[in-house]
């Protein structure tokens, strides 16, 4: 089953679902970066946190996602556009930590305490930015209590990520319910329990569930009208001719130095992976341009 995200509305207009499957968009981003068991999952958590966050953006807004914690992992940056394309990485991907007594790959020890920032670039003269210290580390709790603290939105935010003993990701994602300010009380209570009693995302997932059926199991006998499927995929818009311009504005001397050290240069992107070369001549001939 391909990636996808479904975005929809229930009971009536009284709250909005978002919910996707992530599993070869986080297999891909592991196979990239080569994360370890734990930093998959910590980085699968955050790209599909990225995407539910996204999924209200249009033409080309960009959310960016960071999250800066002080254990193991290092920071972890994601970002996700209107098209359901996204890419992230984690500062550390080889993090080796025991897991829990209930067998779960601890992500909130790799992430630790520090901050999650949430970036909306919508076109406008300046980013809107929201802020909240991690309490957790777990990501979807984070996320949850970012939506409270700073967008002022009660929401339910439910990730997974399922690493296999070959440490391929085996399956991967997340659910996110928001309350509209005119929902009723039963209403919330109706998905409290209904969230309590369903499995692991990622055990969902993993069974084959669709996100259509993931968001039936999250909000009960609840009707849910389905507005938009959008298809998923990990992309970067970095390019050779991207680096290139990034290796110019180094500026002539800089460039003259990697020329006379290295008589080359290789540049790696901190989103993806993809490796970058450029030989003797071609530096030389950024030199003669510069």
């Amino acid at each position: 089953m391909s990636d996808y995200l479904i975005r929809g509305v229930g009971a009536n207009n009284q709250f909005r679902v978002f919910a996707a499957t992530t599993t070869d968009l986080v297999e891909e981003a592991r196979r990239r970066h080569d994360t370890w068991p734990v930093t998959s999952a910590a980085l699968g958590r955050a790209l599909t946190a990225g995407l539910l966050l996204g999924a209200n953006l249009k033409g080309d807004d960009l959310l960016t996602l960071r999250i800066f914690g002080d254990g193991p992992a290092g920071a972890i940056v994601v970002t996700a556009n209107a098209s359901g394309e996204a890419r992230g990485y984690v500062q550390e991907p080889h993090v080796d930590l025991p897991c829990t007594v209930e067998g779960k790959l601890p992500v909130g020890v790799a992430v630790g305490k520090g901050y999650l920032h949430v970036t909306k670039d919508m076109g406008l003269k300046e980013p809107f930015t929201g802020s909240i210290e991690l309490e957790s580390g777990e990501i979807g709790e984070d996320v949850a209590r970012y939506l409270l603290t700073s967008e002022q939105t009660p929401s339910a935010v439910a990730l997974g990520v399922l690493v296999a003993p070959d440490c391929k990701v085996k399956a991967s994602g997340g659910v996110m319910i928001q309350l509209f300010p005119d929902a009723e009380e039963d209403v919330l209570l109706h998905i409290e329990k209904s969230l309590k009693e369903m499995y692991p995302v990622s055990t969902l997932v993993d069974l084959g569930k669709t996100p259509e059926e993931i968001v039936a199991l999250a909000v009960g006998d609840l009707q849910v009208r389905f507005l938009e499927k959008t298809p998923l995929k990990f992309k970067c818009g970095c390019s050779r001719e991207k680096v290139k311009d990034i290796l110019a504005a180094m500026g002539k001397d800089e460039i003259v130095k990697i020329y006379q050290e290295q008589d080359k240069a290789e540049v790696r992107c901190h989103f993806c992976g993809e490796i970058y070369n450029f030989d003797a001549g071609e530096l030389k001939m950024m030199i003669n341009d510069l």
